[in-house]
């Protein structure tokens, strides 16, 4: 990475938007400050990346799901910029950057060292950037996904499933969380649904 923040000064969102592609690690930027993380790893992948195939699948046209798109929960300085695992937005996005106010579900899958930060701060910031919709998938065992509904600016929990997520908000979706989560050629272990 060319950029280095200068010493004792926090980015800017333009700034951080103007850093060169570097797909060795994930970069956000917390309240200015550049935060730089390892890339998921294959578990983390394949939740992502076949929660985003169910979801397009399952979804009306108006909205489509993408994995690692950065979020601008805060465009005031200092700012603050996100990438969810999974989105879901409107179709037709072409940059890399996406309003929080575009954004109708925004997912993470808890990585080791990422718990305290996708339970409680994300949480707050994506609540309070008004995205109506937030589901944190945990993958320890046995695997669960939480959804939240933001309600008068905080989020309220919905439902916890490990075996099948069923909603009708905001659209029929039918989610088989060990689907997710098991690797290919491996039979996933049948669950039972909690809320």
């Amino acid at each position: 990475m060319a950029l280095v923040p200068r010493q004792g000064c926090l980015l800017t969102l333009g700034e951080f938007v103007a850093l060169p592609e570097d797909n060795s690690q994930r970069y956000e930027l917390e309240e200015g400050i550049l935060v730089v993380s390892p890339r998921p790893v294959p578990p983390h992948q394949r939740v992502g990346n076949r929660l985003t195939y169910t979801l397009n699948e399952q979804m009306p046209p108006e909205w489509e799901a993408f994995t690692g798109l950065e979020v601008v929960v805060i465009d005031r300085e200092p700012a603050t910029v996100r990438v969810p695992d999974v989105v879901v937005i409107p179709p037709g996005w072409i940059r890399a950057q996406v309003p929080a106010a575009k954004v109708q579900i925004a997912v993470e899958v808890i990585s080791p060292g990422s718990r305290r930060k996708d339970t409680l701060v994300k949480l707050m910031e994506y609540a309070e950037a008004g995205i109506p919709r937030y589901w944190v998938i945990d993958l320890e065992p046995p695997a669960t996904l939480t959804t939240y509904i933001l309600v008068s600016g905080h989020y309220q929990k919905a439902q916890t499933v490990t075996g099948e997520l069923m909603t009708l908000d905001p659209f029929p979706l039918q989610i088989d969380v060990p689907m997710l989560t098991t690797p290919r050629g491996a039979e996933p272990m049948v669950t039972r649904r909690e809320s």
